[in-house]
């Protein structure tokens, strides 16, 4: 991402959205799988978190022209990060949960 922060990232659709894993994407293309997905969702929140550090050295350095977009950009990536991490804390419990199921 650049240093000038779009606005219109306000009204987007939800980031986080994955459809059933037999459902096709509507797009002609195959569905992806649950790594893809992964892969993907924490592309996003590398360049969530890319974007925030550009637009906070844009206002550091006077190029930015907007403080409101600055602070909404590194809310979103503060916030995404957050989520990020309690997916990976839900995940780890689940999975201790199955290893420790006795059969």
């Amino acid at each position: 991402m650049s240093p000038v922060i779009d606005p219109s990232f306000l009204t987007q659709g939800a980031e986080w959205s994955i459809g059933g894993a037999d459902s096709a994407t509507g797009t002609g293309e195959t569905p992806s799988g649950f790594g893809n997905v992964l892969g993907e969702q924490i592309t996003k929140l590398t360049d969530l978190q890319n974007g925030a550090a550009d637009a906070s050295r844009a206002l550091a350095t006077g190029e930015a022209t907007d403080p409101t977009a600055v602070v909404m950009a590194v809310e979103r990536a503060q916030l995404a990060m957050q989520l990020a991490g309690q997916l990976r804390t839900k995940g780890v419990e689940a999975l201790n949960d199955i290893l420790h199921t006795q059969v």
